[in-house]
């Protein structure tokens, strides 16, 4: 069983992160900016998702105003309803507008802000609304006398740039803080938070930045987000990748999954094929994958069920005795069996259609006894 560190708890808009909830998913619009139908459809399809707080990029006053639409979207219409994060560098005043057009969140790293004053402002203006600020951290963006005293963005320079930001806010008895700090490289990103979550009590959002493209990205980061969430680091994370933001969302909310960490979810068990197959598994296996999305998606909170897909009725109910309900494929159809118990042959062309009904099952099943 994961043990999460305990962390002080923050909102952003109806999210809470730390604390014991639930660990939130991210991403961010890159439609073109000014792009206000673009960017609302965006929101649509992450939401849809399951997105639970989105990024947006601040670069000028233009993109403030869009703030103050989408929120307003946001509440006339709950498809649109996510908490917005204003991403910003450099210029303070972006800051300060965007807490006064409404935005959920706002992400800075007060290193490149421009001066404790601008820092001071930025804080007594979040303070007073009451808006979070996410410390963001990276090899890009240290202090010069931090780079100068460890030479290159070590973990250790990365976590005492992140531990500087921290005390600069506090100074200003602001303590709404997330704090994040991330690395391209995946080994340097896991020491970070190492080292941060034993030096602050913070929530942390963590994630591999820069990571590539939807194959290469997704491996470093399931390694190092999952390296961290496993040892119980991490309160809301975003799978960065040079993709589609919607795969991002699809991705993380698949890491949480594989350890547990999701609030429900349908997991499915799949054999990775020998030569004992006679059948194709393959094949059945992504169709089971795609029929169960829907189900998925009307899952009651709290719901997790496994079912499992093999290609081998001698070993399938064996090798997947603890999935809830499964089928094994052999010779002359499939076998379905319950909680590694065999429960009848069907035939091969309504094997899916069988096993998606007994999903179907399970989930009103265990509605009905969470009810």
């Amino acid at each position: 069983m994961i043990v999460r560190r305990k962390t002080r708890e923050v909102k952003v808009g109806n999210i809470k992160i730390g604390g014991e909830n639930k660990i939130s998913a991210q991403s961010m619009l890159n439609a073109a900016p000014g792009d206000f139908e673009g960017l609302k459809n965006q929101v649509a399809a992450l939401k849809y998702a399951g997105c639970d707080i989105v990024r947006m990029a601040v670069v000028d006053f233009e993109d403030v105003k869009i703030i103050g639409r989408l929120k307003e979207l946001a509440a006339a219409d709950k498809n649109y309803d996510l908490p917005l994060v204003a991403d910003i560098h450099f210029n303070h005043r972006l800051a300060i507008e965007s807490a006064y057009a409404g935005i959920d969140k706002i992400r800075i790293n007060p290193g490149n802000i421009g001066g404790e004053d601008r820092v001071k402002l930025v804080a007594e203006v979040c303070g007073a609304k009451k808006i979070p600020i996410r410390i963001g951290v990276n090899g890009g963006s240290l202090e010069e006398s931090i780079l100068a005293k460890y030479q290159s963005p070590v973990p250790e320079a990365l976590a005492e740039s992140a531990a500087y930001n921290i005390k600069l806010l506090e100074k200003y008895d602001f303590t709404d803080i997330i704090v994040s700090a991330k690395s391209s490289d995946v080994d340097k990103m896991i020491k970070t938070n190492f080292i941060l979550a034993e030096i602050c009590d913070y929530p942390m959002h963590i994630g591999v930045t820069e990571a590539g493209t939807a194959h290469r990205g997704l491996i470093k980061n399931a390694v190092g987000i999952g390296s961290l969430l496993q040892r119980g680091i991490g309160d809301t994370i975003r799978v960065s990748l040079t993709a589609s933001p919607v795969l991002e969302v699809y991705e993380g909310i698949a890491i949480l999954k594989s350890l547990g960490l999701y609030n429900k979810s349908i997991d499915i068990i799949s054999c990775p094929t020998c030569g004992r197959c006679r059948t194709d598994v393959i094949s059945v296996a992504n169709e089971v994958e795609k029929r169960i999305i829907p189900i998925e998606k009307k899952l009651a909170e709290n719901i997790k069920i496994k079912i499992a897909v093999m290609g081998c009725a001698v070993n399938g109910p064996g090798e997947a005795k603890e999935a809830d309900v499964g089928i094994a494929g052999g010779r002359s159809g499939f076998l379905l069996f319950k909680k590694g118990e065999p429960a009848g042959k069907i035939p091969a062309e309504k094997a899916v259609d069988i096993l998606i009904e007994e999903v179907e099952k399970l989930a009103d099943d265990k509605r009905k006894r969470e009810d």
